[in-house]
């Protein structure tokens, strides 16, 4: 935001609603507040807690919700399953003794797939070698039961952090993907080759065409995936995992 628009919208709202004398710093200041007010909120970060006691359920949605949080309960790895992820930053609170599957059962299952979570594990009965367990398959934290309520929200917030980059992440891999998509199969290659550090020529005899065709698909290879320079594109490359074309 400027401070040009903030004042214009200070200036444009109704006198009475300006604070006494609003010229200068203050006219900004609060045309900044009014336009803080008019920019739409971010949905609440979600914490989904999954223990067998309700008592603690019933508690941690009460604590989550007074700051802001949005809580998802569940009893059982069951019912978490089978309910849809949240879109938005969000933390995993686990139980790790829970009636149909532990939650170290889950946490390498959660490892492999599309959607990471990061977890917070909470226990009655935790050892050191289930804690150990629990932080090399990558838990923000492992905390026992009865924990701090100060010590399980600095763990959430750290979790959530860590979700916001891994969202940031996915989005800009996303964008990527959709822009190697726009790629015809023939570019495709010759992306595949430059990226190597090929020359075109060389390109050129892999794939048995002329340098000139090679030249002009690495112009359009560039312009479609929007990159700056050839590192660039290498960079772009080992992001999708690309593997060089087979030579002809």
């Amino acid at each position: 935001m400027t401070d040009f628009l903030a004042r214009r919208i200070a200036l444009s709202s109704g006198a009475g609603e300006r604070p006494a004398g609003s010229r200068g710093e203050e006219l900004v200041a609060w045309g900044r507040a009014k336009m803080k007010e008019l920019q739409p909120k971010e949905p609440a970060p979600t914490v989904i807690v999954i223990d067998d006691d309700t008592d603690i359920l019933d508690s941690l949605a009460g604590l989550l919700r007074s700051l802001g949080f949005a809580p998802k309960l569940f009893s059982s790895v069951g019912e978490f399953v089978k309910a849809k992820l949240p879109d938005g930053p969000t933390c995993l609170v686990l139980d790790v003794r829970l009636p149909d599957k532990s939650g170290l059962d889950l946490q390498r299952e959660l490892a492999t797939a599309d959607r990471q979570l990061p977890i917070v594990f909470v226990t009655g009965h935790g050892d050191i070698p289930m804690s150990v367990q629990a932080m090399k398959g990558g838990a923000v934290e492992f905390l026992t039961k009865p924990f701090r309520d100060q010590d399980l929200l600095d763990a959430i917030q750290l979790g959530l952090a860590r979700d916001r980059v891994w969202l940031e992440n996915e989005k800009v891999f996303q964008a990527l993907h959709e822009r190697f998509e726009t790629l015809t199969p023939r570019e495709r290659e010759v992306m595949s080759l430059i990226v190597t550090g090929r020359l075109n020529k060389l390109v050129a005899a892999d794939l048995g065409v002329s340098e000139i065709t090679v030249k002009v698909h690495r112009g359009q290879v560039m312009r479609k995936m929007r990159a700056t320079s050839l590192p660039d594109l290498a960079r772009m490359a080992d992001k999708l995992k690309l593997k060089p074309a087979t030579s002809h």
